[in-house]
This record gives structure tokens, sequence and C-alpha cells, in this order.
């Protein structure tokens, strides 16, 4: 897990960790999902451990939605 945190990724590269277009990302940015690092020359970087946390997050969320929906099925 120390590993994960210290792999920093570029804007390029986590949206391609992802699998998002850079608009995308710049949207989960907008909205609060994501908070990147900022280089002293403004370019914007992910830690691997802050993307995993993210996707991590998704799964859950979208897990208790198809669940909620399942029991509205039935």
């Amino acid at each position: 897990m120390a590993e994960e945190e210290m792999i920093i990724l570029t804007a390029r590269e986590a949206a391609e960790y992802l699998r998002v277009s850079l608009y995308t990302l710049r949207r989960m940015e907008s909205d609060g999902s994501l908070i990147p690092f900022r280089t002293p020359g403004g370019h914007r970087r992910y830690s691997l451990r802050m993307l995993n946390e993210y996707l991590e997050q998704s799964r859950l969320s979208s897990r208790r939605r198809r669940s909620g929906s399942e029991s509205r099925v039935k």
C-alpha cells in the first residue's frame, strides 16, 4: 500500500487509468469527486491511491443503487 501512495500520475495517465476522457476527469474534479495535487507550474497530478479510493467508492455506490432498484422491482 505504501508503494501505491508514492505513485503519481499526470491528468492524461489518470484518465487512462480510470478509462475516462480528460473532459470527464475535469468534471470529476469540479464536482469534488477528485482533488488533484498541483505542481508549482499548475499541472494536475493524481495519486494512484486517490484514484483507487474513487473507484472503490464508485463501486460501492453503484451496488447500493442496484440493490435499491432490485428491491423496488420485486
